[in-house]
């Protein structure tokens, strides 16, 4: 791969760079300590220089997001690019929505906001990334992305929809799976609905989850008491996704 990175890249990372550079959505489920912040950043200063978008909308964990910003970003976004980065702060001072305001000039710089993914349980956190969307053509990317596992949950119902309005996508964890397989089914759906084969999470749970019905208080729920096909749902997500584990790097 022909591109002047700020920092080398491991084999692995530009194994990653050449499945997913100029895909529209992909899944880095790369462990902790192999660099999968990296790759996003590479991959996002690949797809400004081929003038394939112009915004970056980077979602992090509350105890994450922050280190994007202040050492992630500076350590291996390329030199070359100029570039305007926020980081989306939940109590908005005037300094801080000067600093937002910024964002939306009408400049050639490479715009980048970084949001906690906590921000869209809230009305203001998803019009602003939903305005951030609209004005640009942006790579959407979801850091530690089980933390849209939730299917009931207001912030992933909110990250999916607005994953709609981005040119580009990417998820990044270790460990798609935390708890069980079906973990892996509002994730995916930020990528790209059809991935999966399946256009809801029950249709999905169906085919892969074994289910009985339980009574709780005269009540009548279905839960899951083991899983089927699991060899088959790893075959579905081979051609979106690359998998690194530290002890292969």
């Amino acid at each position: 791969m022909n591109y002047k990175f700020k920092t080398k890249p491991y084999a692995h990372q530009l194994k990653a760079l050449e499945m997913s550079w100029n895909k529209e959505v992909f899944a880095y489920f790369m462990e902790m300590g192999t660099g999968k912040s990296k790759v996003l950043l590479d991959n996002i200063s690949m797809l400004y220089d081929k003038g394939k978008i112009n915004g970056a909308l980077i979602i992090a964990p509350k105890g994450v997001y922050k280190n994007w910003f202040d050492s992630e970003i500076p350590t291996h976004l390329v030199d070359h690019i100029q570039k305007k980065a926020v980081l989306w702060q939940a109590l908005i001072n005037q300094k801080q929505q000067a600093k937002l305001d910024s964002l939306f000039k009408p400049e050639v710089d490479l715009h980048i906001l970084i949001m906690n993914v906590e921000a869209f349980s809230t009305k203001k956190g998803v019009e602003f990334a939903s305005r951030f969307l609209d004005s640009h053509s942006t790579l959407m990317a979801i850091d530690e992305s089980t933390t849209i596992k939730n299917p009931g949950a207001k912030r992933t119902k909110a990250i999916v929809s607005l994953g709609k309005q981005a040119k580009y996508r990417r998820i990044l964890t270790g460990s798609p799976v935390t708890k069980s397989p079906l973990d892996l089914y509002k994730q995916c759906e930020f990528l790209d609905i059809w991935l999966l084969g399946h256009q809801s999470y029950f249709s999905f749970r169906t085919r892969y989850a074994s289910m009985r019905t339980a009574n709780f208080n005269g009540r009548s729920v279905q839960i899951v008491v083991g899983y089927k096909n699991l060899a088959e749902l790893s075959e579905k997500i081979k051609p979106f996704s690359y998998r690194v584990l530290k002890d292969d790097c």
